[in-house]
C-alpha cells in the first residue's frame, strides 16, 4: 500500500496550528463534540465523517509527486477550465462596446458628447458599488451556484443590451453588466487560494488573466466575420450583442453543473482524492473556507502595508484600462486604419497581451521578484505614452504610432504580478 492511501484514515490527527488559522488543521473529534472557534463546522464534519476512527498519534500525510500531478490535473478540469472559459467571457462581454463602437451603435443609440465615455464609466462605478458586497456573498453563499448566476444574469444583460435604443438603456445595461461582472477576479482568487498551492497560484492566475489578450483575438475574428453581414434585420452591433449575451447565458448554466463549491462538496470526486486535495493545501495557512467575518483579521489587513501598497496598484494600473479598452478601436481607426483592418489588428493586440502575461506569471515563478517585474513591465507603457504625445498622426507614422498603441497594453502583467502578492 503506498504512503498515501497508508496515511489517508490519519487525516485526523491534523491539529489546530497556535495562530488558528489552518482550519483544516484540527484533532480527532466526534460529529456531537463542539466545534473549536475559529474552524468552519462544514470542514470539521467533512473530515469527522470520512475518518472517524483515526488514531490521535498517526504520522501527516504525505502526496508523493505522481498523486499530487494527478490531482493538479483533476483540478484543473474542474476548476480552472471554468476560470479560464469564464474570464474570457467576462472580457469578450465586456469589450464586446469596443468592437460595437465602429458598427454604428454612436448613431443608432443617438449618442452624443461624452455619453460614449460614461457607458464605461457607469460599469466601474457599479463595480466600486458592488465589490465588497460581492465578496462577503462569496464567502457566505456556495461559491460554484453564486459564480454561475452572475455569469448568466450578465449573459442575459448583455443579450438584453441588442434591445437599447437610447442613451437611458444603456446605461442600465452597463450598470448592471458592471455588478454581475465583478465577481469574477474575487471568485477567482478565491478559489486560487482554495485550490491551489501557493507555488501554483501565480500560474493560475496567469492562466485566466491571460483571456484579456486572448478575447482580443477572437473578438477580433468575430466583429471581423459580423462585419461582413449585410441585409439583416438586426444591426451588426445588435448581432455581435445578441450571440456573445446568448452563449454566455448558457456557460452559465453549465457552471452550474460543472464546477464545485469545494474540495468538501466536491462529490465528482472520491472521499479520498477530496481529503488529499484539502492536505495539499494544508501548508497554505489560509484555509479551504470559512463563513465567519472577522474583525480583528479586517483591521489587520488595514494596518498591512502590503495591503495598502497592493490596492495603490491595483489603482494606478487600472487608469488605463478604461480608456485604452473602451477607446481601443476608436483610437486605432483614427491612426487611418479602415474598420476591417482594425478589427484584424485586434488580434495582434491580442497577442502581445497574451504574451506580456504569461511571460510575466513565468519570471514570477521562476525568479520570485513580482515587484521588480512588474516595475520593469510598467516601462513599455511609459515609452508608448510618451509616443503618443509627441508624435503627430498621419499616415507616414500611423504604423510606429500602432506598435506604440501596443506598449501601452503591456499593463496587464503588472495586475497579474499584484495579484499574484496575495502569495506572501
Amino acid at each position: 500500500m503506498s504512503t498515501t492511501a497508508k496515511n489517508i484514515s490519519d487525516i485526523e490527527d491534523i491539529r489546530l496550528d497556535e495562530t488558528g488559522k489552518d482550519f483544516l488543521s484540527l484533532e480527532s473529534q466526534s460529529t456531537n463534540q463542539v466545534v473549536p472557534a475559529g474552524i468552519d463546522a462544514e470542514i470539521a464534519e467533512f473530515f469527522a465523517t470520512l475518518a472517524p476512527d483515526a488514531s490521535k498519534d498517526a504520522e501527516p500525510i504525505v502526496i508523493d509527486d505522481a498523486t499530487n500531478k494527478r490531482l493538479r490535473w483533476m483540478i484543473h478540469k474542474r476548476v480552472l477550465v471554468v476560470m479560464v472559459v469564464t474570464y474570457f467571457c467576462q472580457t469578450l462581454d465586456k469589450g464586446t462596446l469596443t468592437f460595437a463602437s465602429i458598427m454604428g451603435i454612436q448613431a443608432d443609440t443617438h449618442l452624443v458628447g461624452q455619453q460614449y465615455a460614461w457607458l464605461t464609466t457607469c460599469v466601474y462605478i457599479a463595480i466600486l458599488f458592488w465589490e465588497f458586497p460581492a465578496n462577503r456573498l462569496i464567502q457566505r453563499l456556495p461559491i460554484g451556484k453564486y459564480l454561475s448566476f452572475n455569469i448568466a444574469a450578465w449573459g442575459a444583460v448583455l443579450a438584453c443590451t441588442a434591445a437599447c435604443k437610447s442613451f437611458t438603456g444603456l446605461v442600465i445595461v452597463r450598470t448592471l453588466l458592471g455588478i454581475f461582472e465583478c465577481v469574477c477576479q474575487p471568485a477567482f482568487v478565491f478559489l486560487s487560494t482554495m485550490w491551489y498551492t501557493r507555488e501554483e497560484q501565480t500560474l493560475v492566475i496567469g492562466a485566466f488573466y491571460s483571456m484579456n489578450g486572448f478575447q482580443q483575438c477572437v473578438g477580433g475574428l468575430i466583429a471581423y466575420g459580423i462585419a461582413h453581414i449585410e441585409h439583416a434585420r438586426l444591426k451588426n452591433w445588435q448581432i455581435l450583442f445578441t450571440l456573445l449575451g446568448c452563449i454566455t447565458f448558457l456557460w452559465g448554466i453549465f457552471v452550474a453543473w460543472w464546477l464545485p463549491d469545494s474540495p468538501v462538496r466536491a462529490k465528482c470526486f472520491s472521499p479520498e482524492d477530496r481529503i488529499l486535495m484539502a492536505e495539499r493545501v494544508r501548508k497554505n495557512e489560509t484555509g479551504i473556507q470559512n463563513r465567519e467575518f472577522k474583525i480583528y483579521q479586517a483591521m489587520e489587513a488595514f494596518r498591512d502595508p502590503v495591503v495598502w501598497s497592493v490596492t495603490l496598484i491595483s489603482f494606478t494600473n487600472g487608469l488605463p484600462t478604461g480608456g485604452l479598452g473602451a477607446f481601443a478601436n476608436i483610437i486605432i481607426t483614427a491612426f487611418g486604419y479602415t474598420e476591417l483592418q482594425t478589427y484584424l489588428l485586434d488580434i495582434a493586440q491580442g497577442v502581445v497581451i497574451m504574451a506580456a502575461l504569461f511571460s510575466g506569471a513565468y519570471l514570477s515563478k521562476r525568479y520570485g521578484q513580482k515587484l521588480i517585474l512588474a516595475f520593469i513591465y510598467t516601462l513599455p507603457n511609459v515609452v508608448g505614452t510618451i509616443v503618443f504625445l509627441s508624435v503627430p498622426t498621419s499616415s507616414k507614422t500611423k504604423v510606429g504610432l500602432l506598435i506604440a498603441f501596443y506598449c501601452t497594453q503591456v499593463f496587464g502583467a503588472v495586475a497579474v504580478l499584484n495579484l499574484a502578492v496575495h502569495e506572501w
